[in-house]
């Protein structure tokens, strides 16, 4: 019987789990936060940003995960990491795990949040290198984004750049909310990613990452488009 839970003991051997099915099933493990971290991330919560990490397990083997955090001021939510092992996929574990990632966003936050945003790839900004490496872990991006679509997921129509170095620019942001509304307010967009950026970007260069999105926004009002 699947069982989906919160990860709230840093020892838990399931982070250790969850940290080798995150290398297995996705095509840059670096650019995802590391297992090694995730002790700590669970442990690292403040008022303004709690991290959560949920699995989903079979007779001890964690089938799926999800890493992602709640910005109660703003009251909305990201979610750096959603994933189900090869031999989970089309079993319905991704709809179990984001609806309890939901819940869980909603009792933290004592009533329904604004929305939870992700990032994913857009097949149409990669390159034959980066299909090669999505095709040898299982993977699909055009796959991925059809079933963030079936779970409710709207593409932001906006250009977005994840402000690393070098920035990345292959990206698009998606936005889920039970509501399914056709658009969000620009506020709510460069709110929730200035505080999701600043743990590593610091408060200046998140702030400025955060009025350049705001920037290519142009106006309060941002169209929610099919992924």
């Amino acid at each position: 019987m699947l069982t989906l839970r919160s990860i709230t003991n840093p020892q838990d051997p399931a982070l250790e789990r969850l940290g080798r099915l995150q290398n297995a099933v996705y095509a840059d493990p670096n650019m995802l936060i590391p297992a090694s971290m995730f002790g700590q991330l669970i442990q690292w919560s403040f008022p303004e940003r709690q991290n959560f990490i949920v699995v989903a397990e079979k007779e001890g083997d964690v089938l799926g995960g999800a890493v992602f955090h709640l910005f109660a001021e703003v009251g909305a939510g990201f979610s750096s990491f959603l994933g189900v092992s090869l031999a989970a996929q089309g079993q319905g574990v991704s709809s179990k795990l984001h609806h309890f990632r939901w819940q869980t966003l909603e009792d933290a936050l004592k009533r329904e949040p604004e929305g939870l945003f992700i990032d994913v790839v857009n097949p149409a900004r990669m390159s034959a290198t980066e299909f090669e490496a999505e095709e040898k872990v299982g993977s699909s991006p055009l796959r991925r984004r059809r079933v963030f679509n079936h779970l409710g997921f709207k593409q932001v129509n906006v250009e977005y750049v994840q402000p690393s170095s070098p920035p990345i620019t292959n990206m698009d942001l998606l936005f889920y909310s039970p509501a399914r509304p056709s658009s969000i307010p620009t506020d709510l967009v460069v709110d929730t990613m200035k505080v999701y950026w600043q743990p590593w970007l610091g408060e200046e260069k998140s702030a400025r990452a955060a009025e350049e999105l705001r920037a290519r926004a142009g106006g309060d009002v941002l169209e929610l488009i099919d992924p």
